[in-house]
């Protein structure tokens, strides 16, 4: 269990990023790692407790402290393995995971103290790729059965993988010119530079996956032949801002501005949207505004504010609402607004105007819960000639699913409640499925959608 009593003696230290003033010029990842001697330190605090809560704050389910105790006594290779027993892209978690696990850590009971696991997951996942203990794990022999993967997110990944691995012919179809999905084109360079999804795209064609980009399945006669099919296809249908003004130009869903600046980023387009010299309003207070709040500074934006409709949470963890292990509602700072700009929260945005393109935002203040009763005399207007709407999505886009004919829950998200479709041989994973959610979640949907597909296939 690491070292006896550390968690008392050993304080938490967590890996410092690069300095707002020096990242904000680049687009490289800003989290430095610890030196290996802090880290294992860190291991070394874990407890091992009799009822690991971190496990169950984890969707994946991960060891983790197996693998903190490995990592603790310099056993990198065997924590590694350990970190593949559940979770295929612990690079992505890594990166991209809010934490969960932290949250449900025991340590954490006392605010604030919980072990780095985050970090050390990272480290653990990188120093395999640097030593060469990651490469491709073919099955040792073929079943013959063939299944497509629609959509190339973490979801569709995972569950490629799994199925691959398991012995079928996987082909995973992507309608980008690059598979990754949001992993590739909405999260920008600097907090997933794209040769960590390269590298991972590289063993999995190495382990039989194939993949066909530029391709929109839009029915079931792109999908016969195969044995099984999985949909994957996240949930892209942004909600959208029903208030006058809505169509002048300027005004843009995050994730057009996203896919443009990772195009431009990656040399392969120029942008059709850009912040540069602009007074900027991202609405909407997510990890996606985040995003657009960090860009928008990288292409020198002449202001950039976010607003967020709900009202501005506790400084701490507030018990008698969200008491350990929940994962807590608190004030959060992102590492977007460090780099500059200004937010505000409880904001009903009332209208846009402008000449043709958008000029001007307006809004109110709210009483910052539902329904979200506009306060009188709160009225204000701000230049903004870019808007980005960040208000999170509604669902999957019904398109195909209308053409495939599954069934979808109330929500419009596929009904597959063990992960199985309306229709006979076809699958469900990630947001499609779920909705709107974290890497991890969809990771852990991609493997347990493969495990149903192989059961299927088999039976």
């Amino acid at each position: 269990m690491g070292s006896v009593g550390a968690f008392t003696k050993i304080a938490r230290a967590v890996a410092p990023p690069r300095p707002p003033a020096e990242r904000v010029h680049d687009h490289r990842e800003f989290v430095v790692p610890l030196p290996l001697v802090r880290l294992r330190a860190q291991g070394a605090r874990c407890m091992e407790c009799g009822v690991p809560f971190c496990h169950h704050g984890c969707p994946l389910g991960n060891l983790i402290p197996d693998w903190n105790d490995l990592v603790y006594r310099d056993r990198f290779r065997d924590a590694l393995d350990e970190l593949h027993r559940t979770n295929n892209f612990p690079e992505l978690t890594g990166r991209l995971c809010p934490a969960p696990c932290e949250a449900a850590c025991v340590l954490e009971i006392e605010e604030g103290n919980a072990v780095t696991i985050k970090q050390i997951e990272l480290t653990i996942v990188e120093r395999g790729w640097d030593e060469g203990w990651i490469a491709p794990q073919p099955a040792r022999t073929r079943t013959g059965r063939t299944v497509a993967v629609v959509g190339s997110g973490p979801a569709g990944l995972a569950c490629a993988q799994q199925l691959a691995r398991a012995g079928h012919d996987v082909t995973v179809f992507e309608r980008d010119e690059a598979p990754g999905g949001l992993l590739r084109f909405g999260v920008p360079d600097f907090k997933i530079e794209k040769r960590v999804v390269d590298r991972r795209l590289a063993q999995l064609e190495a382990e039989g996956v194939r993949f066909e980009c530029g391709t929109e399945v839009a029915g079931a006669a792109q999908l016969r032949g195969f044995d099984a099919a999985v949909l994957a296809t996240g949930s892209r249908v942004p909600r959208d801002l029903p208030v006058p003004g809505r169509g002048l130009g300027g005004v843009h869903f995050a994730l057009e501005y996203l896919y443009g600046r990772n195009r431009a980023i990656s040399g392969s387009a120029e942008p059709a949207i850009s912040a540069a010299g602009r007074d900027v309003v991202v609405i909407g207070g997510g990890d996606t505004g985040a995003d657009c709040v960090a860009s928008a500074h990288r292409e020198g934006a002449a202001s950039v504010t976010q607003i967020e409709l709900l009202g501005e949470p506790p400084a701490r963890r507030a018990d008698e609402l969200t008491p350990w292990p929940q994962w807590p509602m608190k004030l959060r700072t992102s590492y977007a607004l460090e780099e500059g700009g200004t937010r505000s929260f409880a904001i009903s945005t009332t209208g846009l105007t402008g000449n043709g393109r958008v000029q001007q935002i307006h809004w109110a203040r709210n009483s910052g819960v539902p329904p979200f009763e506009p306060l009188p005399g709160t009225e204000e207007s701000r230049p903004a000639s870019l808007v980005l709407l960040a208000m999170g999505f509604v669902g999957p886009e019904p398109a195909l699913l209308d053409a495939l004919g599954v069934s979808t829950d109330a929500r419009g998200n596929v009904d597959a409640s063990a992960f199985a479709t309306s229709v006979p041989g076809m699958f469900a994973a990630g947001d499609a499925r779920r909705g709107q959610s974290l890497v991890v979640w969809a990771i852990d949907e991609g493997r347990r959608c493969a495990a149903a597909v192989d059961a299927w296939l088999r039976r």
